[in-house]
């Protein structure tokens, strides 16, 4: 992302703002995780954009891991960045069958939102999950599946990330690092989030 982005907001946003959100988490400063090698350009945006990548973190990471809804909000962002992926945060997010059925719409926890709040804060400042790197999929960890252009990055919140190369490509240095010390990266092949979604939110938190 080059710069300031002009935000760009979905229809309906209007329950999106109904069914509560960050707005009342404003933070005085980004909470850093510590997962930051580099970052990317800070981003201004609407109140209902920040509402809109939260909620993604929200609904499709455990919200107890600040690693988990770092390594979502990097998805988020990198097809805000991706050019096979609509406008602003709120579309990208609101893309039928992609994130979590209700993320637009679906009440949140007042106790989880300041967590939630903090970490958007600061992907918003430029913080990526470097793990993630310039993954654009996950499923939930533990699921299998026969593909063999889909190369898992990282495992954080009860996801697997991946990106989709073609078998033999090399590995990029970003995705070179070995694991964090506990973390297991599965060597099978992984699956579209669009097909996860398309099955529900039961696998899922929330």
């Amino acid at each position: 992302m080059q710069g300031i982005r002009a935000s760009r907001v979905v229809s309906g946003l209007g329950l999106i703002l109904a069914c509560g959100g960050l707005g009342a988490c404003n933070t005085s400063g980004p909470t850093v995780t510590g997962s930051i090698p580099g970052r990317k350009p800070a981003m201004m945006v609407s109140e209902a954009e920040r509402d809109c990548l939260g909620r993604a973190m929200y609904f499709e990471s455990n919200r107890t891991d600040s690693e988990g809804l770092l390594a979502v909000g990097t998805v988020v962002m990198n097809r805000l960045e991706a050019a096979a992926f609509p406008g602003g945060i709120c579309e990208v997010v609101g893309q039928p069958r992609q994130f979590a059925p209700g993320v637009l719409t679906k009440p949140m926890r007042d106790k989880d939102l300041p967590k939630v709040a903090d970490v958007a804060d600061a992907v918003l400042a430029g913080e990526r999950h470097p793990k993630v790197g310039s993954a654009m999929y996950f499923h939930t960890a533990g699921r299998r599946f026969p593909y063999n252009n889909m190369h898992y990055v990282a495992v954080a919140g009860g996801n697997a990330f991946y990106e989709k190369r073609k078998p033999g490509a090399p590995v990029p240095t970003t995705f070179a690092a070995a694991p964090a010390k506990g973390e297991h990266i599965p060597d099978a092949p992984a699956r579209d989030i669009c097909t996860v979604a398309a099955l529900g939110s039961g696998a899922r938190q929330g």
